[in-house]
């Protein structure tokens, strides 16, 4: 059987979110008794808390939501890229010696340790000239263990510009810290929220 590496955090209330998002919370809707069959929860989270899957819809208002999103870009072989320590961007010359025979979906590491229980404001982005270069390379997914592209106190969003501009997807709060570097292949599908601009998703990597 192939290996998998499960790249999703843990989602709850101490999951982190970015400042003024909506967490996760939980309530149950019934509960297991003499008179209830069953336990049934209702929960409100953001789409963007754990790994999740970003709409264009997200960063254009003509956009498209997810759940009208092909799911083509999130089902395939890709190549996972250590980038540790790369400060505030990461710039195309970090990538350069991963990039031979690139695969349409890339997952870049830059953290030793996933922050699981903390938002870090000081989040690696990606500078927009390498997701054009990643672009123009036949890339159609970017994949990252940060909750942005962008840096968080970003207004501009200048990498989302480009992400639109290319038509890419994207994946965000990936982990990644037991994953060594090389090719597997992915399979992280939205869910088909008709209207929202983002969706949850449970990435996986299979070994190939």
């Amino acid at each position: 059987m192939k290996k998998l590496w499960d790249i999703s955090p843990p989602v709850d209330g101490q999951s982190p979110v970015f400042p003024g998002d909506t967490p996760y919370t939980q309530e149950w809707a019934a509960k297991l008794s003499e008179n209830c069959p069953v336990n049934v929860s209702a929960i409100t989270l953001s789409p963007h808390v754990g790994a999740h899957a970003d709409a264009p819809l997200h960063y254009d208002p003509q956009g498209a939501a997810v759940g009208a999103m092909d799911l083509l870009p999130f089902l395939g072989r890709c190549r996972v890229i250590h980038v540790l320590d790369a400060g505030p961007l990461i710039t195309i010359a970090q990538l350069q010696r991963s990039l031979r025979d690139l695969p349409e979906r890339v997952l870049v590491r830059t953290y030793r340790q996933f922050p699981s229980q903390h938002f870090d404001t000081q989040l690696t982005g990606f500078d927009p000239a390498c997701v054009q270069h990643l672009a123009d390379l036949g890339v159609r997914l970017i994949g990252t263990d940060s909750a942005s592209i962008d840096p968080a106190d970003s207004k501009a969003l200048p990498s989302h510009q480009v992400i639109r501009q290319c038509d890419l997807r994207v994946l965000e709060n990936l982990v990644l810290d037991e994953v060594p570097e090389g090719d597997y292949e992915l399979i992280a599908l939205p869910l088909k929220l008709m209207s929202a601009d983002a969706s949850p998703v449970r990435a996986v990597l299979r070994e190939l």
